[in-house]
């Protein structure tokens, strides 16, 4: 990723995946705030990148409470002058334990999934676009998953959610790209991040592996490094594309 010294960056859920990107953009010069539902782990993977020379600061954010959403995207700009790059990363991954099928499931499960895997997404999308174009343009990078194209037999409500990410995602980049503002989508296969390397049962891990054409699982910095690239001068002609990053999993 080239130096991004000056640009101003939110990640939308600091953990696994997101505290990566949060500190590859750091460390490219870019002052980061990580919001997360969590707000002392926000406040941590903040502290980590300040203690290694980095600028950011953490809040806990909610993003399916719009209130939260767009007090995160204040603080950014009061803090920082702007904003110009967002990653929107936070999930639900508790509830998608509940989310069956189509005949058995509880709409409340439908309900929370969507509120936070899919709306949460337009909430962050809504308050980060008019901050982005008072400074010309921005990028946005939302990670979604390669449960919105491969077609699984449980999931639906989930994989409803990340199919529903690339709509909106492309809707963004045909809206708004002439207006400098680009939008991509990172869909990773499995990733081990530091939590489910402690409760993800091994034989999982093997079958995982097995349905990939790589030599080991995904981590989280396989994730942000596409997604550092794509919110990046390096990606300045990428808009509107669906990246899968998953060790060859899936191939379209």
């Amino acid at each position: 990723m080239t130096a991004c010294n000056g640009k101003v960056a939110i990640v939308a859920g600091g953990g696994g995946i997101g505290g990566a990107t949060a500190h590859r953009l750091a460390a490219s010069g870019v002052a980061v705030v990580i919001g997360d539902r969590d707000g002392a782990h926000a406040e941590a993977v903040a502290s980590t990148i300040v203690a290694q020379g980095g600028r950011a600061f953490g809040q806990a954010c909610d993003i399916s409470d719009e209130a939260d959403v767009n007090a995160l995207v204040d603080a950014a700009v009061s803090r920082y002058g702007g904003l110009d790059m967002m990653h929107v990363n936070a999930a639900d991954l508790q509830v998608i334990f509940q989310d069956s099928n189509a005949v058995d499931l509880d709409l409340e499960v439908f309900d929370r999934t969507l509120a936070v895997n899919l709306r949460g997404h337009l909430l962050c999308t809504r308050a980060a676009i008019p901050r982005m174009l008072e400074r010309g343009g921005g990028a946005i990078v939302y990670t979604s998953s390669s449960a919105a194209f491969i077609g699984e037999a449980e999931r639906p409500c989930y994989a409803m959610a990340k199919a529903g990410i690339h709509a909106l995602m492309r809707h963004v980049a045909s809206r708004w790209g002439k207006a400098g503002i680009r939008a991509n989508v990172v869909a990773p296969g499995l990733v081990l991040t530091e939590n489910n390397l402690k409760t993800m049962p091994e034989e999982f891990k093997v079958l995982a592996l097995k349905n990939t054409r790589s030599t080991r699982i995904g981590k989280p910095e396989d994730i942000a490094a596409m997604a550092c690239l794509l919110l990046s001068e390096d990606g300045t002609w990428i808009n509107g594309q669906v990246v899968s990053v998953d060790g060859g999993a899936t191939m379209r």
